[in-house]
């Protein structure tokens, strides 16, 4: 069983992996216990599994574990201590989530479109996660502000 290790919100993890090819995904939730980056689909549609590899959006369910070796892996747990984040503080304010269920998914969306420099309508129309609850109408009010 291949040995790596990981930076993971700022913390070293080392883990025992099957496989190389093993998904980001599993790892974060089965191996180091961040369960808040979860699974939908599998086949990088839906965004519910995306976390940042290096400071960029990325879809974990698809992602070998092998080459997140040596990079910085942020999850939803990583993105503020306290939700202090504004995109966080958004989603509070206008009540986005109803299931819940994509919404670290999409909060890891938006926040990753803001750190690039996007605001507003440009992050609306960039962010692709899908919800199955239908929150688009609160979740553009939400990003609206930022």
């Amino acid at each position: 069983m291949p040995t790596l290790t990981l930076t993971v919100n700022d913390q070293s993890h080392t883990v025992n992996v099957s496989s190389g090819e093993m998904p980001l995904l599993w790892v974060l939730r089965d191996l180091i216990g961040l369960t808040g980056t979860k699974y939908g689909c599998g086949i990088e549609v839906c965004g519910a599994c995306t976390v940042w590899v290096n400071g960029q959006p990325e879809k974990s369910c698809d992602f070998d574990v092998s080459s997140a070796v040596g990079k910085r892996i942020t999850t939803i747990e990583g993105l503020s201590a306290d939700r202090s984040h504004p995109a966080q503080v958004a989603w509070i304010e206008h009540q986005v989530p109803q299931c819940g269920f994509c919404q670290s998914g999409m909060l890891m969306s938006v926040a990753g479109a803001m750190r690039a420099g996007h605001h507003g309508s440009e992050i609306a129309s960039e962010v692709h996660n899908v919800c199955v609850c239908g929150t688009y109408q609160r979740i553009r009010d939400a990003v609206s502000g930022l």
